[in-house]
Parts: C-alpha cells; structure tokens; sequence
C-alpha cells in the first residue's frame, strides 16, 4: 500500500489524483489524514482513509500498517515541522515502511532560505532513520505568487523583492506527478530529485505574461525586503508567513530558486507546465 500523509491538502489530493490515474487501485492508497470526515470524497472514490494526526504518534502508526511506501508531505505548521516529521519517520520504522519519500525543498542541503532550515533538519534525521529514502526537493510552486492575482488585478500591481532574479517554478500538479512517479517506480537505492520547472522567469516576466492575457498593463514594484514584509503584514498575512515570503523572495533575487537540471521533466515523462498554461488556468478560476 502507499500511504500519503496530508492527503487534504491541496498536494495531496493531487497526488491522490496522480496514482490513480497511473493505474494504482484506490484499495492500495491511503489517504492519511488528521480529520477523516474531510476525505469523504476521497472514500467514495474507494481510497483508504485513516487518521493521521502529525502531534499524535499513535494515529501514525496504526496508519502506516499493511504500508510498503510513505509519501511525508511536509507539515504547514512552521516551527513545528521537525518534531511533527519525527514522528512520521519513527512510525514508518515502527512499522516496517520500505520506502519513505519526503517533500522538501529544493537544494535543501545549501538553500540560504529560512524555508530551507526545516527540511534540511527533516533530511537528516530520514537519512539516519536507516529508512530507504526518495528526497523530492520542491522548488516553487507558481501558484504561490497567483495567489495574489485578484489583488494585482483590483490594484493594479504584483509586490515583491525577488528583484530579477530567475526563478525555475512549476505547476503544484507538476510536483504532484512527480511524486506519483517516484511512488510508483520499483523501489530501488535512495535518491535524491531537486525538482523545478523547465524554464525561469523573473517576477516581472509573470507580470507581462498577466499583461498580455488580459489586456491591462499591470506593474511589478519591486521593494527592500522589509517594505515587501511591512505591507505583507499589512495586508493581513500572518507574521510567520510574511517573514517566510519576504525572506524568499530576497534569497529568489539571488537565484536562490533558480534550477536548470529539469529533472522533474524527465521524472514526469513530459515538459513541466508552461508559465502561460498556469497563468490562463489561473484566470478562468477567478471567472468561475
């Protein structure tokens, strides 16, 4: 069976999606979650569904039995991370896990990122689990800066500090096939994939790409960090989410983000998800 953790998610649920469409029977998928009656459609599509709370290790490991493989999908609560993916990987020891793969972040052993600290940290301890490992580094996803679209549209422009820096982001279902690759490969030695799109772009790229779609002539204003996290604060986010986009976003300027090995598009068997495919994508969302 393969388990995945955090299968409500917004990764999760397209990995789900990615086994299935590779032919993996729902009966030999778990979807490992902290509330099961959130995964009811994933029920009635025959997956699996188990408790899984991340601060619960009981829950862990009677999820993880009858598993041959885990997928870790990284937990979204920062500062909490290391302590919650210990004890998914003391579970997967616990019970016999053959294979543990684990969404990181890309070039998670060097990244300056404060992002990267969690992962790097998490990394250590599966490589001394003893535990057969795939580390999937996850470079950016796209949609982390579309989320701000309906902003930039009513305002008329996209903030940042990335300055020109490349940044070598893909589609969220990109990493979400690439993870139902690795899970449905043989099991074979530990591997380590740093995983980012074919093609970098700068934050003013998306901008003109958004310019050329829609007609209007949105700007991107580009700021010191601390400007980028004053207004980040200011528009509502969270202090901890603030600090980590900010801090980012001024490593992005460096091409802190920036990757040309296109691994990913050889693990996914295809070319990843054009900018412009993602930004139409995010447009039709928006008109419903």
């Amino acid at each position: 069976m393969i388990v995945v953790t955090g299968a409500t998610g917004q990764l999760g649920r397209l990995v789900i999606n990615q086994l299935l469409a590779r032919g993996v029977p729902a009966t030999s998928i778990v979807a490992a979650v902290r509330t099961p009656s959130k995964a009811s459609d994933l029920a009635a599509r025959g997956v699996v569904v188990r408790e899984a709370d991340y601060s619960r290790p009981s829950t862990l490991e009677t999820a993880f039995v009858g598993a041959e493989r885990v997928l870790l999908i990284s937990s979204s609560e920062l500062g909490q991370r290391v302590a919650q993916h210990a004890s998914v990987i003391e579970a997967a020891k616990k019970t016999g896990v053959r294979q543990l793969a684990y969404t990181s972040l890309l070039h998670a052993d060097h990244s300056p990122m404060n992002l990267a600290v969690e992962h790097r940290e998490t990394e250590a301890l599966i490589v001394a689990s003893g535990l057969p490992y795939v580390l999937l580094r996850n470079g950016w996803y796209v949609e982390n800066y579309l989320a701000s679209l309906p902003v930039a549209l009513e305002q008329g422009a996209f903030i940042g500090s990335a300055a020109e820096g490349r940044i070598s982001w893909a589609s969220r279902a990109d990493y979400a096939d690439a993870a139902a690759a690795v899970l449905t490969q043989p099991i074979g030695g530990n591997r380590i994939f740093e995983l980012a799109g074919d093609s970098a772009f700068t934050r003013a790229d998306m901008v003109t790409e958004v310019n050329r779609q829609t007609g209007k002539s949105l700007q991107y204003v580009d700021m010191p960090r601390a400007e980028f996290y004053a207004a980040l604060v200011g528009a509502g986010l969270p202090v901890p989410v603030a600090e980590l986009l900010a801090d980012s976003d001024d490593h992005a300027a460096r091409d802190a983000l920036f990757d040309e090995s296109r691994q990913m598009s050889a693990l996914i068997g295809r070319p990843t998800t054009t900018l412009s495919a993602s930004i139409a994508a995010a447009l039709a969302a928006l008109q419903g």
